[in-house]
């Protein structure tokens, strides 16, 4: 039987594909991630299908779209029933593995991995449920423009804590598994926190660069000729209280290039505990985003809405002894990366799934490749007041929701997405069959009761459960110390001997 390979999955947070030199950016120093793109499969097209933490992870782990699972928003409980690839791996036989963010909502913090090694940087319980009946109050938990007018180094932050902890904790896992006797194929998915915001990185990676070689957004504020959802976007992360001037724009972008090179030197060091512990060359590594960051283009920060920079995202698999370096052209989106993990493990055939998956396998892609074509997204979270449905087939980019007009790109002859064609005459018979197959695809009205219903009964349970005790869902992270280092219950020299790697022959 042939051996069944490793895979190790790495997570960025809020990382654009745009920003790496892998796609073209100019400034983000990230030798690492440029090694894995050298040697491995490049996706150009690669999208989240919801540009948000939660839903667009839930989509990642489920292979589901967001209105089929209920992942609405960051604050929407990823429900336990939900067959993810982290249960097909485990009952194919691999040990399961998370370190970092997932941003698991709900009491279930496991979702099918064997083992969870840190908790999560955000809450677990439904704390951040958005509210569609109140479009004009901003939610008092979510972004501020201080993550940009504040931009800069400092010493120490929440993120570096957070993102220090899981890259140690993965890396040890990397150790305790070459020296254990669990001779299993593994999954370990590392999920760090950068380069999400807030703008703030310690002051050696701010140092890397210099504040002339950062490009400015390259399409300008577009306030007052924005279409109707970056309008709410802004009043959602306060850019009608706060403008952010050249200077701090320059900032934030450059703490973001900085916090882009933090990550690149964590995935340095986990494919060197991968090559220390000679695992490599057994081992696929896979690099991708949970969603991207507009970075001040059309004077717009952070995701929640379908244009490039929010939703275009990486992919990188790298394993060079079994696929040889290529670009995948096509589209392809987070659903289609459960087939694609049970398609490696050479476990079961699509048609033996437990739930009905929205992506395809890309292993057609790793091996000739030739990509799925397709991308579909959803957005229900903070900033909509609608369903925003949106598909991204060939050159062209639709975006529909019931609460505004169309949208519509040709990506090949504008990829700043600067002209929407859906008004134009040349495009009629285009945006009708789109919108058909928008019908077709969604019962758009059926999903805004949905999440409404949601919302509500979220807003109760959560107040409700605030009153007297409260018992968190956040996930703890046992760690028994009677079993680390040296103790008692084994020979000394026995212990030293199986602690040490390589092992002594």
């Amino acid at each position: 039987m042939k051996k069944r390979p490793n895979l190790v999955i790495l997570m960025a947070d809020q990382l654009t594909a745009g920003a790496l030199r892998a796609y073209g950016g100019p400034v983000a120093r990230t030798p690492h991630i440029d090694a894995l793109a050298e040697r491995g499969v490049v996706f150009d097209s690669f999208y989240c299908n919801s540009p948000l933490c939660a839903p667009s992870r839930f989509s990642f782990m489920a292979g589901q779209l967001p209105s089929r699972i209920g992942a609405y928003d960051n604050a929407a409980e990823f429900r336990a029933d939900i067959p993810t690839f982290a249960h097909y791996l485990r009952r194919a036989g691999y040990q399961t593995i998370l370190s970092g963010k997932m941003h698991f909502c709900g009491p279930d913090q496991l979702h099918g991995f064997e083992e969870r090694l840190t908790t999560d940087i955000y809450p677990a319980d439904f704390g951040w449920t958005p509210d569609w009946t109140r479009p004009e109050e901003r939610p008092g938990w979510y972004h501020t423009m201080d993550s940009v007018t504040q931009a800069g180094s400092c010493a120490r932050t929440n993120q570096i804590d957070f993102d220090d902890e899981v890259v140690y904790a993965a890396r040890q896992k990397v150790f305790d598994i070459a020296r254990s006797q669990d001779r299993r194929p593994f999954c370990l998915v590392v999920s760090m926190t950068h380069p999400h915001d807030p703008y703030v990185v310690p002051e050696a990676y701010w140092n890397r660069y210099r504040d002339e070689e950062i490009e400015p957004p390259r399409v300008g504020d577009l306030a007052g000729r924005e279409d109707p959802h970056s309008r709410r976007l802004r009043h959602v992360i306060g850019l009608d209280r706060a403008r952010p001037t050249e200077a701090q724009v320059r900032a934030a972008r450059r703490a973001y290039y900085a916090a882009v090179s933090y990550v690149d030197d964590q995935v340095g060091a986990l494919r060197t505990a991968l090559k220390e512990t000679r695992l490599e060359d057994e081992t696929v590594i896979v690099l991708l985003a949970d969603h991207g960051d507009m970075l001040g283009e059309r004077g717009l920060w952070y995701k929640m809405s379908f244009f490039e920079p929010a939703c275009r995202i990486p992919l990188i698999v790298s394993a060079p002894w079994r696929f040889p370096p290529r670009r995948v052209p096509e589209p392809a989106s987070l659903v289609d990366l459960l087939p694609t993990l049970v398609s490696l493990a050479n476990e079961e055939a699509p048609a033996s799934y437990a739930a009905p998956l929205d992506g395809s396998s890309l292993l057609p892609a790793l091996e000739a490749g030739k990509g799925r074509g397709e991308v579909v997204g959803e957005y229900l979270a903070e900033g909509a007041i609608a369903p925003i449905v949106m598909i991204r087939r060939a050159r062209h980019k639709f975006i529909h929701s019931p609460a505004d007009p169309d949208q519509l790109y040709d990506l090949a002859a504008d990829p700043e997405e600067r002209h929407n064609l859906a008004a134009l005459a040349p495009q009629a018979e285009l945006v009708a069959r789109l919108r058909d197959e928008v019908a077709q695809r969604w019962n758009l009205g059926a999903v805004h009761a949905a999440v409404l219903a949601s919302q509500q009964r979220r807003h109760l349970v959560y107040a409700a459960l605030r009153e007297g005790h409260y018992r968190s869902w956040d996930f703890q992270p046992i760690r028994d110390a009677s079993r680390s280092y040296i103790r008692n219950d084994q020979e000394l020299n026995d212990l030293e001997r199986m602690a040490r790697f390589p092992p002594l022959r």
